[in-house]
Parts: structure tokens; sequence; C-alpha cells
């Protein structure tokens, strides 16, 4: 297949463009490098077109089966609301442009963030509670996608708490796993939020590039949670990181520097539409993952 990916030199982006070009697929990507690193994508044979996708004169002049959408501003704490709101909304509109125009196939990035502090299992026609702008134009792009179920294929992927390979370029941004992680190996105390009783539904990156490509082939089109369906509490987190790393690492307890009412305490995939409409179920476990992941940093540097 001839697939886009948006954000491609970002974290999960470059994952995916990565496994879909390995599968031998024809592999374009594009993304404004503002966020995504083009050290992402070493080893990547395709094209890459530096722009900005949100920008009204975005064109790229190729004919694509599939567009897979993760170019966005992603940090909730990005400064400026606006432009993270606005910069994601317009992104979303001209891929949906272009996937119409192509007769093409759009899966792009929702988030779990959008369920803030909602009850778990987060199922996904539950109600929303928006912490963040980021929050606010994920909800947006899913209601425009519900509104054009019926005239393309158009999956949105509410990804949780990803981590793995090529997320370090994120910086603060990037996962739980990967900030406790080093701090261990670098022999400090991991640093979490009083008391250590937050949980996260982490996701391995593998398992998250299987689900954006089986939306690929969805049974229909749909919004779904992509998660384990397993939530882990901070202080557990530490102990499966003790346990791969082989350290000892007691936590440093800190006060959360952000208002409760603006953080999301825990969150927890309901998996069941994901596995019915996509043929989805995460197959790493939290320790696998990590260890899987470690592995590979020690091999090609923190």
């Amino acid at each position: 297949m001839k697939i886009l990916v948006t954000g491609g030199a970002g974290f999960i982006g470059s994952n995916v463009a990565l496994e879909l070009e390995k599968q031998g697929n024809d592999v374009a990507i594009v993304d404004n490098l503002l966020s995504g690193n083009k050290n992402s994508l070493i080893g990547f044979n395709g094209r890459f077109v530096e722009a900005d996708v949100s920008e009204a004169d975005f064109e790229i002049n190729e004919k694509f089966e599939v567009i897979i959408h993760e170019a966005s501003i992603t940090d909730p704490r990005h400064p400026n609301d606006e432009e993270t709101y606005n910069t994601n909304i317009k992104g979303f509109k001209n891929m949906i442009k272009l996937a119409k125009k192509n007769n093409a196939k759009l899966v792009y990035a929702s988030t779990a963030s959008l369920y803030g502090n909602g009850p778990v299992p987060m199922k996904e026609k539950q109600k929303k509670e928006l912490l963040s702008a980021y929050a606010k134009s994920k909800l947006k792009m899913d209601e425009i996608a519900i509104s054009l179920f019926n005239g393309m294929h158009i999956v949105g992927l509410r990804y949780f708490n990803v981590f793995g390979p090529r997320e370090k370029y994120k910086g603060r941004a990037a996962s739980m796993v990967y900030h406790l992680a080093k701090q261990m190996r670098e022999g400090r105390k991991p640093r979490i939020f009083k008391f250590g009783e937050q949980k996260r539904d982490h996701i391995y990156v593998k398992d998250a590039v299987d689900a954006t490509i089986k939306a690929i082939t969805a049974k229909q089109s749909c919004i779904v949670n992509v998660g384990t369906g397993i939530a882990t509490a901070f202080n557990d987190l530490i102990r499966v990181l003790n346990e791969v790393v082989g350290t000892d690492c007691k936590p440093e307890y800190f006060e959360m520097p952000y208002d409760p009412g603006t953080y999301q305490a825990n969150t927890q995939a309901d998996t069941g539409k994901a596995e019915r409409l996509l043929g989805f179920r995460a197959r790493w476990s939290l320790k696998e993952g990590i260890k899987d992941y470690l592995d590979g940093l020690d091999q090609s540097g923190w």
C-alpha cells in the first residue's frame, strides 16, 4: 500500500512508519520537525517532506491509499492553548480533505486525556472531562470524525500512556517509564508525586503500532481506546523498574506542582471495542515491554 504518515518524525509516528515500511509498504512522511526529530528515522528509506500539515496552503501531490495522521501539538502543558487547539483542528481538516481527494482510509491519533478524572475503566461513550486544550482539540476531532462515519473509512485511536523506543526526543513529555528509568540508571532516586498512588495504563509502543496498523482494516469507522486495560500505580511501576534494572531504588516523593483539577490521576482503558472492531489486544506486559525497551536503550543510547 502507498501510505502517508504525518508527524512521522515524532514518537508514535516514527515507530508506525518504520514498521509499515518493514512490512513492505511504500511509505512517505510529512513532519514540520518542531517536536519531531529526524534521528527517530534512522533506517527509514522512504520519502520525507518537511512541512506543516496545519497550514492553509498545505499540499502534497501524491496519491495515497492510507493516511496515518499523528501530527499535532501533543504537550498538554504547551503554553498557548489557542495555538494547540487551532493547529490540531486545522491539520486534521487538511487530512480529511486529502483523504477525500484520494479516496483514502484515514487513521488518526486521539487521546485518553479527554476522559480526565472520569470513572475507570474508561469507556469510549462515557462523559468527557477536558483538562487541557489538547484534550479539547482531540474531542473536537472525534466529533468531526463521527460526522463522517457514513462517508469514509476513518478510525480514531485514543492512545493511553504509550512508552518505548524513540520517545527520548520528546524531552519532558516523554513517558514516566523513560524518565524514572533514566533517573535510576544514573543512581538517583526516582521522583514521583506524593504518595505514588496515582495510576496509569502503560502501553508499549509496539502494541500501539499494532493497533494503528490494524485500524487500516477495521470492521467499520470507529473511535477506540488503545490501552492494555491494566492500571499500574506509580509505586508499582518503580517496583517493576527495579526488577528490570536490577536496582533497589526507593522513591522520592514530592508535592504535585499542578492544580489537582487539571491533573489526570488515573487512567485505565476499557479495551472491548478495540478487540471487537480492530481485532487488537495488547500483547506486551508492562515488565516485558520495559525490558525490551531498556535493552534497546542500552544499545542505542539514552
